[in-house]
């Protein structure tokens, strides 16, 4: 059973910063591209950073310069460092594991996501 569980939300003044994490289990955590999302009170949900198998990152242009993503295949973990944060990065954070093909090399995409934490950014 595949499970993407989320840490770290909660609630920051503007200007602060928080740390998410997101731990994989049932997947061959290497294998996957991992990114983080999030979505708004009536906002569709959108790409925050991602990064790749080989460690090649990309940001969301609302948040390059203040948010930093890392992954650690040793502990099947991916993180989103958040700093500077502002009343407009309040959203329900999630994490996502994507990959296209298996460690054999055959076509096999598979998608997860994960519960969701809360970010809530307010003074």
């Amino acid at each position: 059973q595949v499970q993407l569980v989320e840490s770290g939300g909660g609630l920051v003044q503007p200007g602060g910063s928080l740390r998410l994490s997101c731990a994989a289990s049932g997947i061959v955590f290497r294998f996957y591209n991992m990114g983080w999302y999030r979505q708004a009170p009536g906002k569709q949900r959108e790409l925050v950073a991602a990064i790749t198998t080989g460690g090649t990152t990309n940001y969301a242009d609302s948040v390059k310069g203040r948010f930093t993503i890392s992954r650690d295949n040793a502990k099947n973990t991916v993180y989103l460092q958040m700093n500077s944060l502002k009343p407009e990065d309040t959203a329900v954070y999630y994490c996502n594991a994507d990959r296209l093909i298996t460690a054999y090399g055959t076509r096999d995409p598979r998608n997860y996501w994960g519960q969701g934490t809360q970010v809530t950014v307010s003074s």
